[in-house]
């Protein structure tokens, strides 16, 4: 049947090896770690920590991390086999088409760009609350509220005033240097990320140092919430409650290592980048798993530090996003610089996760201009270049109108389920060309499949199904959407088609 026909493995790699005409192979091992940790540590080192401790895990949250992290690998190593095998951008997309068919890797591709795009706009938006922390931090002065939010936003001063926002201009920016870095080529970008990576890594290794001279043993007895934890007091006077089953014990760990998981989400992006590699089948999954491994182990460390420094019901009153800075002046005292630099981390690390969400769409966007599935613009290399840069431009115009001018908080969970999605549809994947194509040489292989695989689809699939209602509506809209582009446009102009 049509919807399902397939992308053949062989003009596949045929393709990767056109290095004259397609994107150029320049980034190596290291190159690659670096992007999929410069996508990894972002707002859920410094975020989702707080906030899975302080309502789910308390100390054992990094046990949450720890568990996360399985999941994620499980999802990594079927990457890896893929990357390795089919050394082409487009990352999940690619494979689904190879696998289940056009229909099947259309609708991928369409999730992914929940993942990418809205996933850069989100971060950019955050990207411009930060800059505002440090620019009060450093200079005592912030960009007004009415050109570094969106319309849709306002607040209340205190002298009763009330400030509507109009754009977002800091999101705007970050957003544009990023995208003209890209067009100018994957080797510079990869060069600015790795020196991103290198900043930022260094100053969570200084947290981790100097904060362990603060540890303070109480804050991790019990280590583990235990079931009559007297309540948290909570912002607005309000108690918190740790009696619900996902809020204390084992339950409360698996609880946040639903939270946590989503500070992982960034390693695929490395896959989309495959065709710019020096040597894929080697490196590409030193790329996935060893920026997979490295992220974990400063996940479980800095969760360490940061509650035995705080206790993890200081979390669920100080406010997620200001909870490291929170720690390091209220018990690590004389130490206020720290607390500069970690805000100055945090702008490193979303400058860096946006640069790599903006590359993954854009060779996404890439694969399937190629493919004929959307229209070759997305595909044009610029002469000099060989990037993708009229696709950057039009990524940045739709990102950017997302990022200036709607609020972060529509965007919700939508990047976390497109990225689960992807992560479902490539497990099934490796079953499935096992199956059809086991001579392939594959020059890594998935261990224990199919239960790797299946294991997969299981943990994503259950997290999924535990994102809430709201996001689940919203993404099934946007599934349609792409369903009726597809039938109207995508079907009838495929390369594949008879």
């Amino acid at each position: 049947m049509s919807l399902f026909r397939k992308k053949s493995l062989d003009s596949l790699m045929a393709q990767a090896a056109d290095s004259e005409k397609g994107l150029k192979r320049t980034l190596g091992a290291w190159s690659l770690i670096a992007l999929g940790i410069g996508a990894i540590i972002g707002a859920g080192l410094f975020v989702r920590t707080a906030a899975a401790a302080g309502e789910h895990a308390g100390s054992a949250v990094t046990i949450s991390f720890l568990v996360a992290a399985v999941g994620c690998c499980f999802a990594g190593l079927c990457y890896a086999e893929f990357a390795s095998m089919i050394p082409i951008a487009g990352s999940a997309y690619t494979y689904a088409y190879t696998t289940m068919g056009e229909l099947v890797a259309w609708i991928i591709g369409w999730a992914l760009v929940l993942e990418y795009a809205l996933g850069a706009a989100t971060v950019s938006i955050s990207w411009s609350e930060y800059l505002n922390k440090l620019l009060e931090q450093v200079f005592h002065t912030t960009v007004p509220f009415e050109w570094s939010h969106s319309p849709f936003e306002r607040i209340l001063d205190a002298s009763g005033v009330m400030h509507h926002g109009i754009l977002n201009i800091p999101a705007l920016i970050i957003l544009a240097l990023l995208s003209l870095l890209l067009m100018k080529g994957t080797e510079e970008s990869a060069t600015v990320n790795s020196i991103i990576v290198v900043i930022k890594v260094a100053i969570v290794l200084v947290f981790i140092v100097i904060g362990w001279q603060f540890i303070n043993p109480g804050n991790h007895h019990p280590y583990v919430i235990p079931a009559d934890a007297p309540p948290a007091l909570m912002r607005d006077g309000t108690q918190y409650s740790y009696a619900d089953f996902f809020r204390h014990g084992w339950g409360g760990i698996l609880s946040g290592a639903g939270v946590v998981f989503f500070a992982f989400i960034g390693f695929d992006a490395v896959s989309t980048a495959a065709q710019e590699a020096k040597n894929p089948a080697r490196d590409m999954p030193r790329g996935i798993l060893g920026s997979l491994a490295i992220c974990t182990i400063l996940y479980v460390l800095f969760s360490w530090v940061l509650t035995g420094v705080a206790p993890y019901t200081d979390f669920i009153k100080s406010g997620r996003e200001a909870s490291v800075a929170y720690a390091i002046e209220t018990y690590m005292h004389g130490y206020g610089w720290l607390s500069t630099l970690v805000t100055i981390a945090i702008l490193m690390g979303f400058s860096s996760v946006i640069l790599v969400m903006l590359l993954g769409q854009s060779r996404v966007f890439y694969t399937m201009a190629t493919d004929g599935l959307l229209p070759k613009i997305f595909c044009e290399l610029h002469p000099k270049w060989r990037t993708p840069y009229k696709s950057n431009m039009l990524l940045f115009l739709f990102v950017g109108l997302f990022a200036g001018l709607v609020p972060e908080s529509v965007a919700g969970n939508l990047t976390s389920i497109g990225t689960l999605f992807a992560f479902i549809l490539v497990s099934i994947g490796v079953v499935i060309l096992r199956k059809t194509d086991p001579s392939r040489p594959r020059p890594f292989r998935t261990p224990l499949v199919p239960i790797v695989p299946i294991l997969g689809v299981i943990v994503c699939s259950a997290m999924i199904v535990g994102l809430d209602s709201a996001t689940q509506i919203t993404a099934l809209i946007w599934m349609v959407i792409g369903l009726i582009v597809y039938f109207s446009y995508s079907k009838n102009n495929s390369r594949l088609k008879a």
